[in-house]
């Protein structure tokens, strides 16, 4: 199966357990791999033949910002489903990055593999 990758992108928005969390905006990234048959798209040069990563990093923009989750996990799991099922992704994986302070800076990570 061929991957499609969108690494790096970053998106502003309220996550977290504390308190300070629920007020400050942190900056979530995500990358992303998706298995994609490109072999109709190569041949017809048509973007309607492949995955448009443009709509995909829209919708994710979209949802992170409506969102309203505690955890990473949470919000990793709902995303993957909606992506999976809205673009008919075979296998997706997915990596959820977000900063900490727990020692200086730090970045706390999380990566899923889902399936349809």
């Amino acid at each position: 199966m061929d991957k499609i990758f969108l690494n790096d992108l970053k998106i502003d928005t309220i996550i977290g357990i504390y308190d300070w969390e629920r007020h400050t905006q942190q900056t979530l990234t995500f990358d992303l791999e998706m298995d994609w048959d490109i072999r109709k798209a190569a041949e017809t040069d048509d973007i309607s033949n492949t995955l448009d990563y443009g709509a995909i990093a829209q919708k994710i923009v979209n949802f992170v910002k409506a969102s309203d989750y505690q955890l990473i996990e949470t919000l990793a799991e709902d995303l993957t489903q909606m992506l999976l099922t809205e673009f008919s992704i075979p296998k997706l994986k997915l990596t959820l990055s977000k900063p900490v302070a727990l020692h200086g800076q730090n970045t706390a990570r999380i990566v899923i593999e889902r399936s349809k």
